[in-house]
């Protein structure tokens, strides 16, 4: 065994250990509140992964190199940064506690140096592979400083291959000739309810094929390879191969004496098979036959060394899960934990002495030689490796001057605006699509900045003189990145370009479109981009059923509150093309903050530590209300809502709405102001600010802090007790109804509860109630003491 080798077998080993104890302590030493609860772990998945990851964190990868790390494996993730010195044994004793070590790897919540979170598995896979696009589209730019390429590397585990977006990004990818990305593919063959099919392995290996992957397969260790080389050799070989996952389990949780009736008995006495067999002890001809590709030091480290092209790469690794421990095989030991004596046991074997369980170098027989060696590994030679990207200059909101037009079109010319008149801030917008440019108003956009490729496409229709409206040109320098029908790619997307400043080390602008509805699609990947902080804008358009002729599977319903609820995420609805200006701009710097968590103590958001942005925008074309430059008006619309009729001091009525059934609000409201003056008309651009910022004061106030007042609690403080809110949104009417719960105004919420149908815009409001006629009627929920006056209206 080389000195290089036997170094990393000393950490192998040290991973192997703290990962299991680390799991251990969790479940059974530390005091449990809850009980009998388990706190888990996956302590067999931690073993299958230690090789592999010993071999590309301490020998193969650079520290440009970015790594997604199979969800399982966070444990040997923390206990590899825990010898680095970049995790704390007090984070790791609390492992999957408050205030410990991440079960699975986060980048905003763990301390140590996670690169892509993970956890909802398939979704770190994938998004390598857009990281990698996204860092080809940066090193194109001329703004961008040059910096060497580095490998997206995701570790797999072979039942995570099950997640379809993994196959929606391997096909978009192979569009967008991808490279520098490798997955690694943890196969032991266990899943968390059993053991995967016979010959999986094919059809991985013809699927990443087929995509034009390189694939390497990983099945042998270094000691089978020499075995097979023995007398007798090959016909150990081709039992392994014939051998079915199942039986092989089996085998492996039994141990050598099993291994060596079983092989006798398969095999019988064949003189060089018997002697290849009685040369071996049965601990040795069990460590033989768990020698496989993925288990060994020198076959990993082997094979990545020896690729030296820019290809997407898969390794196929053969694992055993629970390698190393009492669990290895077994088909229930996914979730399963070694007991006391188990452990006990297992802690002997390691050599580790007891009260030295959370020594990182407890077994190593040289510490400085050791700790020396640690030092010159490049990964980790230069520390932490996130990069800190200075911030955009973001210029003046661009004033449209339409005088009747949509949010959609408005949401396109603002783009187009901006590229035209050379701004700064354009030049870092990246925007991508998932086939639905042209119908969520990029056209003009895509005409003027091109579309992203790594080599210059030729336009045959240009070239052939036929007249297009798309003058589409895929070049380096291209600005769009256009995508296939698949909206979680589209959010995998987002989520990599959106860390591409922490990533990269050069701040991006992304903005990506979708068909409001189909939101809900890409849900996970949403989620999961937020998750990891990433910063884009998210435009779902066309939305609701406004979308009139579409019919229901086009027409949202519950979208507000997905943006109310995500986390990560502000999401606005502008009905105005003045809001939706200010709106874009705001946007744009929200996206680079990086500050606190301090509140602004006038709304109570944590706007400086910013975050991604949803804008919900429609197709229905508005007469637009004239210009509105006013200080208090711009910074309404930011904090989510604002007068657009004030209440008079004997108000009865408030209609308020979001989005585009602002004229029917407005009808409504001129209507039953024919006999009442002081009725209020509230413009809400994002319930999901206002309903934030109210919650958050009131935790203040139950903190001690009397003053902490929202928003909206000012916007309502003014009302009259006795004052009906009629809400309406083209949505779900939960986005609004809360409004009662604020000062405790009765409140009639309109809305759409059902899916919609096709017909005109008029049918639609009609048959759902968010007409003005259904507001008016909606008038008639008023005190009887205060209906009188209506009577006439109604």
């Amino acid at each position: 065994m080389s000195k290089s080798i036997a170094r990393l077998k000393e950490i192998e080993q040290r991973l192997l250990w703290l990962s299991a104890w680390t799991i251990h302590n969790a479940n059974h030493l530390r005091p449990k509140e809850d009980g009998d609860v388990k706190v888990g772990g996956h302590q067999a998945s931690c073993a299958s992964m230690v090789s592999i990851m010993t071999a590309l964190y301490f020998n193969t990868l650079k520290p440009e190199d970015r790594v997604a790390v199979k969800p399982h494996a966070s444990p040997v993730f923390h206990a590899m940064q825990y010898l680095m010195g970049n995790q704390t044994r007090e984070k790791l004793e609390n492992f999957r506690a408050y205030g410990g070590a991440q079960s699975y790897p986060s980048r905003t919540k763990d301390i140590d140096d996670v690169d892509f979170s993970t956890g909802s598995v398939g979704l770190g896979v994938a998004v390598t592979a857009f990281a990698s696009i996204v860092q080809d589209y940066i090193n194109a730019k001329p703004w961008a400083k040059k910096r060497s390429n580095g490998r997206m590397i995701a570790l797999v585990g072979d039942a995570e291959l099950d997640e379809g977006n993994i196959y929606e990004c391997l096909q978009e990818c192979w569009k967008h000739d991808l490279r520098n990305t490798w997955w690694v593919i943890d196969y032991n063959r266990q899943s968390l309810d059993g053991v995967v099919r016979e010959g999986l392995w094919r059809r991985i290996e013809a699927i990443f094929g087929a995509f034009g992957w390189e694939v390497v397969r990983l099945k042998y260790g270094s000691l089978q390879q020499a075995a097979f080389k023995e007398p007798g050799g090959k016909a150990l070989q081709n039992w392994i191969d014939t051998c079915p996952n199942q039986l092989y389990s089996v085998l492996t949780f039994q141990g050598g004496a099993a291994w060596r009736k079983r092989l006798m008995d398969d095999m019988g006495d064949q003189g060089d098979v018997t002697a290849l067999l009685d040369r071996r002890s049965d601990d040795e001809l069990s460590e033989l036959m768990n020698n496989l590709g993925g288990q060994c030091l020198e076959t990993l480290t082997n094979a990545f060394g020896s690729i030296d092209h820019d290809r997407p790469t898969v390794f196929l690794a053969y694992t055993i899960k629970g390698w190393g421990t009492p669990l290895a095989g077994h088909k229930d030991n996914h979730a399963g934990l070694m007991n006391i004596d188990q452990m006990t046991n297992f802690q002997s074997t390691m050599g580790v002495a007891k009260g030295q369980e959370w020594d990182a170098l407890a077994t190593i027989d040289d510490p400085q030689g050791f700790k020396d060696w640690l030092a010159e590994v490049p990964f980790f030679a230069k520390g932490t490796r996130r990069f800190e990207a200075s911030t955009t200059p973001i210029e003046d909101p661009i004033m449209l001057e339409d005088a009747v037009q949509s949010t959609q079109a408005g949401f396109g010319k603002i783009l187009l605006q901006m590229t035209r008149s050379g701004s700064k801030t354009a030049e870092r917008i990246v925007t991508t699509s998932p086939d639905v440019t042209v119908s969520t108003n990029l056209g003009a956009w895509v005409n003027r900045t091109g579309l992203f490729a790594r080599d210059i496409q030729s336009d045959t229709f240009r070239d052939e003189n036929i007249p297009s409206a798309q003058k589409w040109q895929f070049s380096p320098d291209g600005q769009h990145i256009e995508l296939g029908i698949a909206e979680m790619n589209l959010f995998l997307m987002l989520g990599a370009a959106g860390l591409s400043h922490s990533l990269f080390g050069e701040r991006l602008l992304p903005i990506g479109t979708v068909y409001d509805p189909f939101i809900a699609r890409g849900f996970d990947a949403l989620n999961y981009a937020c998750y990891m902080d990433a910063r884009f804008m998210i435009v779902g358009t066309p939305a609701g059923i406004t979308l009139a002729p579409e019919g229901g599977a086009h027409q949202s319903i519950g979208t507000p509150l997905i943006g109310m609820s995500q986390d990560g995420l502000a999401s606005f609805e502008p009905a105005y093309l003045d809001e939706l200006s200010i709106l874009m701009n705001w946007a744009f710097d929200y996206m680079q903050r990086s500050g606190g968590n301090d509140p602004d103590e006038r709304t109570w958001l944590r706007d400086e530590t910013g975050g991604a942005v949803y804008l919900r925008l429609s197709t229905k074309t508005l007469e637009q209300p004239g210009k509105r430059a006013s200080k208090d008006f711009r910074q309404g619309v930011i904090d989510g809502a604002y007068w657009l009729r004030d209440p008079g001091p004997n108000c009865d009525i408030v209609i308020a709405y979001q989005g585009v059934v602002a004229p029917e609000a407005i009808e409504a409201a001129g209507r039953i102001g024919n006999d009442r003056r002081d009725i209020g008309v509230m413009a809400i651009t994002s319930a999901d600010r206002l309903n934030a910022g109210w919650h958050a004061a009131v935790r203040m106030r139950k903190r001690g802090l009397a003053s902490a007042t929202s928003h909206v609690e000012r916007m309502l403080e003014k009302l009259p007790a006795h004052c009906l809110l009629i809400t309406v949104i083209d949505g779900h009417p939960a986005t609004l109804s809360w409004l009662g719960g604020v000062s405790g105004h009765r409140t009639v919420p309109l809305g759409v509860e059902h899916f919609g149908q096709t017909g005109t815009v008029k049918d639609l409001y009609r048959h759902f109630g968010i007409d003005a006629d259904a507001i008016v009627a909606a008038a008639s929920e008023l005190s009887p003491g205060r209906k009188i006056a209506l009577k006439a209206i109604l």
